[in-house]
C-alpha cells in the first residue's frame, strides 16, 4: 500500500509542476531562521533539481518530484525522547525517527527542520549536503 500511495505521488508529482507539501508554522525567531535557510538552499541537492511547493511557502523546499522534501519550522518530533542518540552529520545534529525510515530532523538549532527523504537516495548525502546552508541560516 505505502509502494501505491509513493508511486501516485511521483505520478500527481509529475503532471504538475509544484509538490504539495503541508507548510508548517513557525513564529518569531524560528520563522526568521526558517526564512534565512529559504535563501541559502541549493538549487539542486542530491542530482535532484529544486521545484515549486503547493501551497508556496517560504518554509519548504522540494526537489525532484517529491523525493526530498524540507520543512522548516516543524515541531519537536514526537517520537524523540529526551535519552535518544542522534547523529551529527558536519555540526548538525539529526534525530532519525525509528517509526519513519525516511524522515530525519535537525533538532540542535533554533528551528527544527524536518527532511524526508525517498528510498531512491541515500539519506548521508543529503544530510551532509543540507548542513552548511543549515549552519548559516539557523543559529
Amino acid at each position: 500500500m505505502k509502494s501505491l500511495a509513493a508511486l501516485l505521488l511521483v505520478l500527481v508529482a509529475a503532471c504538475s509542476s509544484a509538490v504539495r507539501v503541508t507548510p508548517p508554522s513557525p513564529q518569531g525567531p524560528a520563522a526568521a531562521a526558517c526564512e534565512r535557510l529559504a535563501n541559502q538552499l541549493p538549487r539542486e541537492l542530491d542530482g535532484e533539481p529544486r521545484v515549486a511547493s503547493e501551497p508556496p511557502s517560504p518554509y519548504v523546499a522540494v526537489w525532484g518530484a517529491g523525493q526530498i522534501t524540507l520543512r522548516c519550522g516543524v515541531r519537536r518530533p514526537a517520537a524523540m525522547a529526551p535519552t535518544d542518540t542522534v547523529n551529527d552529520v558536519n555540526g548538525v545534529a539529526w534525530y532519525a525517527d525509528p517509526y519513519k525510515p525516511t524522515l530525519f530532523t535537525a533538532v540542535n538549532r533554533e528551528a527544527y527542520i524536518e527532511v524526508t527523504i525517498s528510498v531512491i537516495h541515500q539519506p548521508g548525502n543529503v544530510l551532509v549536503q543540507l548542513a552548511d546552508p543549515i549552519k548559516a541560516a539557523v543559529p
